[in-house]
């Protein structure tokens, strides 16, 4: 009994005792089974998200760097026509009735198609710029200035007979004389308006935005001091505030031409002139031709109230009123304005950088 009684007791240990080896396999199970916390793909995706979060910070941040410079640089340009109206202005309410009607036809019938003509050097300057072809940029833009420098021509000749066209729509004659005389000395700032708009598509497409701000106010400061000179000292009333005009843009245009000569940010970009800017010009115009009409028809919008004003009733004051409101309204469009061309340019270039090896701009 006590035999048979001491092997079933050990038959039992045995059997609540596990093997060596099956305690080792356990733990080796143990060891190589992944961990799953709780909780972790939510961090993962929080991950994902500070990661998207920190890029568009940035991106923001570039977009506003590039932004901020075209916006200052065109209200700066726009301040220009302003002040002139400001001094006429003072000279009473028929000279400043004819300096609005006179802004608003020029900017019908001129500045706002050079606008939108040189506003095609963004997609070619831009796309020469991405394919790291700098020297099509120059191209370009000796082109583009050549090109609407020949356009200017006939606007010119639409602007000497402002003073009829105005009558024969039947604007008021005293109106439409004042309006007559500040639109042909007006005729100068036209081609250099187009000349102007070349150079700073041409420098802004290489991300050249600082100096072009900088231009744009002492261009500003410079027109305070030149429409106090043609106006007051001078004795020239509102033919000086025209003129006034003309030549702070040129002004602005000899101090882009100095700086595109002198920097070295420009040397790949401009290597001089060439015969090649005489070269498909059809091909500029299918470019051009387009962006015109989009940005002209968004600005006739607006200058076309100002010359149908004048068959309201006492004209003088109404064209008066509601240029001042229309300039006021124009200031603040330049905002989003230069936003989109920052936009407009960073698109560009990324979508063409990655592209590099396919983009072949031709001349």
């Amino acid at each position: 009994m006590d035999t048979s009684t001491a092997s079933i007791a050990s038959e039992l240990g045995e059997m609540k005792t596990p093997p060596e080896n099956m305690v080792i396999n356990k733990a080796s199970a143990a060891e190589e089974a992944p961990v799953v916390v709780a909780g972790d793909e939510d961090d993962d995706d929080d991950d994902d998200g500070c990661q998207a979060g920190l890029g568009v910070r940035e991106e923001v941040k570039k977009q506003l760097w590039l932004a901020g410079p075209l916006v200052a640089g065109a209200l700066l340009r726009y301040v220009i026509q302003m002040i002139s109206v400001m001094f006429v202005g003072h000279l009473g309410e028929l000279p400043l009735a004819g300096a609005s009607m006179a802004n608003s036809f020029t900017t019908v019938t001129g500045f706002s198609l050079l606008l939108g003509m040189a506003s095609a050097l963004d997609t070619l300057c831009g796309q020469a710029f991405g394919a790291q072809q700098y020297h099509l940029l120059g191209i370009y833009k000796q082109r583009a200035m050549l090109l609407l420098t020949a356009v200017s021509v006939p606007l010119a000749v639409v602007w000497f007979y402002t003073g009829d066209i105005l009558r024969l729509f039947g604007q008021e004659a005293d109106i439409a004389a004042e309006a007559g005389a500040y639109s042909r000395w007006m005729i100068p700032a036209l081609f250099a308006y187009g000349l102007l708009h070349c150079q700073i598509r041409f420098l802004q497409t290489q991300n050249v935005v600082l100096p072009v701000m900088a231009a744009a106010g002492a261009t500003a400061l410079c027109h305070l001091l030149v429409c106090w000179v043609l106006v007051y000292a001078a004795g020239m009333g509102n033919r000086g505030a025209a003129l006034s005009n003309a030549v702070s843009y040129w002004i602005n245009v000899a101090i882009l031409a100095v700086y595109v000569r002198v920097s070295s940010s420009c040397k790949k970009t401009w290597t001089g002139f060439s015969t090649e800017a005489f070269r498909d010009a059809l091909g500029f115009f299918r470019l051009a031709v387009p962006s015109a009409l989009m940005v002209c028809l968004e600005m006739w919008s607006y200058e076309i109230l100002v010359l149908l004003s004048g068959r309201l009733p006492n004209p003088k004051l109404q064209t008066s009123v509601l240029s001042i409101s229309l300039n006021t309204a124009s200031l603040v469009w330049m905002i989003p304005f230069g936003l989109g061309c920052a936009i407009s340019w960073c698109m560009g270039v990324k979508a063409l950088k990655n592209k590099i090896k396919r983009v072949k701009p031709d001349i």
